[in-house]
């Protein structure tokens, strides 16, 4: 099975690769089907659907008696460390990991990985 994930470096264009040398264009894999897009401007009309955006910093399971017992300054361990990646979905599918920056007075994420699913 090939590796599901790939590193940003991995998708930038720098000229044919091998698996591009050998590309087939869409219109040869698919000659009846005429609307499938062939460039970005024939996506316009997706751009502006909304998604929703999900960076997710770590996960942990507890009993409803402990959750009942925090209160202010409490602290929840993660199944994180400090310094791994966080997961980034969207519309609740994992599709990058990353890392949390900070912008001024705000928190952001900087994708360092996208993860390559199979659609079944």
């Amino acid at each position: 099975m090939a590796d599901d994930n790939l590193e940003l470096s991995e998708l930038a264009d720098d000229g044919p690769s091998e698996a591009g040398a050998n590309a087939v264009p869409a219109e040869e894999v698919m000659p009846d089907v005429p609307d499938v897009p062939r460039n970005a401007q024939d996506l316009e009309a997706v751009y502006d659907i909304p998604v929703q955006v999900s960076a997710v910093l770590g996960k942990s399971t507890l009993e409803v008696q402990k959750l009942l017992k925090l209160g202010r300054g409490a602290v929840v361990e993660l199944d994180r460390k400090v310094g791994e990646a966080i997961d980034i979905y969207v519309n609740n599918r994992l599709v990058a990991r990353g890392e949390v920056v900070v912008l001024e007075d705000r928190l952001g994420i900087t994708m360092t990985e996208i993860i390559k699913t199979d659609r079944t």
